[in-house]
């Protein structure tokens, strides 16, 4: 007899089948840039325009279905690829990361860092380490969440909880890190694209939401222990199964040397930037002897880089894994091969977010949301939760963050220019939105290996298991970061150097 499923379970269902029938997101995206086209030919047709807020100057809309919008289609599609902002961050930023990973560093001191981690603050530890991780991207949700569940079986817990905890801060935790990511670069890219539609000198570096991000890891670090020994385990109970798990025992004998070798060559470099910094006449900062603006903020991007580099370097070399430098150039293009879905989508976005530019359908939409918002009198902090909301809930239809931030800040990031908000600020709110719900939507590319660790703990996990372990994470994240985002912007603290919510 087919047991009847419950009410949120039939949500689910609907969600997982409105889900399955979206199409690819490069096909998606050229969809919408079908779509753009037409629009802006309708648009043209009845003769709509826009003021321009910046200089006052009457901006048509130029339709894309005319001489003048076929040449730009034809002659731009090669600039718009290689001209998007995000593409080159994202390719620099994952050939440091990526060959910290592909030597093995980044696996290493993941795995240590749960293994050696005191038992009174291992739930701690493990959330910690999970929204860490996000450093190597992906790498870490399919990483961290059956280590932590291994961890947690050694010392007698329920290994289900470790896995919830490694994967909510992996998961739901992933906009956050102590340092500057991919994801920073990736998304402050598509921010300055869609700012530009307003103001062409705007920059949206990726440090601008640092600060914000720093803070979110201690805090979500304390939210996530307190829900795993609050609420998951006692949940679950006491663990009666007879799993067996063999310990991960892979490691090079030199790798504990070839990581206190990595640590030191990167604070050796780390001394040698703020030694330059601090220098008289320092060509780092600006006239001012300043750090805001100035060069080490325009240059972060690569300075990052090359510290990846090097701790990477250090450690293959150390451990044996780099032999020569072609090893290096080996390992790059492994992370940049790894990278080649998101290219394509690239071309995709890039054609999408040019049309909506050209046209001038961007600055029509934020203008005019922006006085139909004023006009209501919804502003404020209720309009930045309510779009916090918005988008929380749109992460059950698309789940890719750099996909649905490329849709949205053509469209709200304007919008809250106009309002007096700065793009770094929009973007923390969507941060927060898109991460908190990545580990209950259906959608999430890695639900199904999450939910293959959990059958090797209890063969009768399923779906019901799945959210109802991830569900108190999830709400408590986004309320935890809507309480911390309101603290920024009432009490005036910056989201990054310099940044605040309102514009200067």
């Amino acid at each position: 007899m087919t047991e009847k499923k419950g009410l949120f379970q039939r949500f689910l269902d609907i969600v997982e089948r409105v889900g399955n029938r979206l199409p690819d997101p490069f096909v998606l995206f050229i969809g919408l840039a079908v779509m753009m086209i037409i629009v802006s030919w309708i648009f043209n047709l009845f003769g709509a325009s826009v003021i321009h807020p910046g200089n006052g100057e009457t901006m048509a809309i130029k339709s894309l279905i005319s001489a003048e919008g076929l040449q730009f289609i034809l002659t731009s599609m090669l600039d718009n690829f290689t001209g998007f902002a995000p593409l080159g961050l994202v390719l620099v930023m994952m050939l440091g990361i990526g060959l910290a990973e592909k030597v093995g560093l980044l696996d290493y001191a993941v795995r240590k860092t749960i293994l050696k981690s005191p038992p009174f603050l291992l739930t701690y530890t493990v959330v910690f380490v999970g929204i860490m991780g996000n450093l190597a991207s992906d790498a870490a949700v399919v990483l961290i969440p059956p280590l932590a569940a291994l961890v947690f079986y050694k010392v007698g817990r329920h290994p289900l909880a470790g896995l919830a905890a490694g994967f909510a801060g992996a998961g739901a935790g992933f906009t956050a890190n102590l340092f500057v990511a991919g994801t920073d670069a990736l998304l402050a890219g598509i921010s300055t694209e869609a700012a530009r539609f307003l103001d062409d000198t705007m920059t949206v570096t990726p440090v601008d939401n640092w600060f914000f991000n720093i803070a979110s890891v201690f805090i979500l670090t304390i939210v996530g222990g307190l829900i795993t020994t609050r609420f998951i385990e006692p949940r679950l109970g006491k663990y009666t199964g007879d799993a067996v798990e063999e310990e991960n025992s892979d490691d090079s004998p030199k790798a504990k040397r070839a990581f206190i070798h990595s640590m030191l060559a990167g604070l050796l470099y780390i001394a040698l930037i703020v030694g330059t910094i601090f220098i008289p006449n320092s060509p780092l900062a600006n006239e001012d002897g300043g750090l805001i603006p100035s060069p080490f903020l325009d240059g972060i991007v690569p300075i990052i880089l090359f510290f990846f580099i090097i701790i990477g370097v250090t450690f293959g070399i150390s451990v044996g894994k780099i032999k020569s430098s072609k090893d290096v150039s080996k390992y790059m293009t492994e992370s940049v091969k790894d990278m080649s879905s998101y290219i394509v989508l690239v071309f995709a976005i890039a054609q999408f977010t040019a049309y909506f530019n050209w046209s001038n359908l961007g600055t029509w939409v934020a203008v005019n949301g922006a006085e139909f918002l004023t006009s209501i009198n919804f502003t404020g902090m209720p309009l930045i939760v309510g779009y916090i909301i918005f988008t929380a809930l749109m992460n059950f239809l698309i789940t890719s963050g750099s996909a649905k931030w490329a849709i949205e800040a053509p469209i709200f990031v304007p919008m809250f220019m106009q309002l007096g908000y700065h793009p770094a600020f929009t973007q923390a709110a969507y941060r927060v939105a898109d991460s908190s719900t990545n580990i209950i939507t259906p959608l999430f590319p890695y639900m199904v290996i999450i939910l293959a660790f959990m059958q090797r703990y209890d063969k009768k996990a399923s779906i019901g298991t799945y959210i109802s372990l991830m569900l108190p994470y999830s709400i408590a994240f986004l309320l935890t970061w809507i309480v911390l985002i309101m603290g920024f912007y009432y009490l005036g603290i910056p989201f990054g150097p310099g940044i605040h919510a309102h514009l200067p």
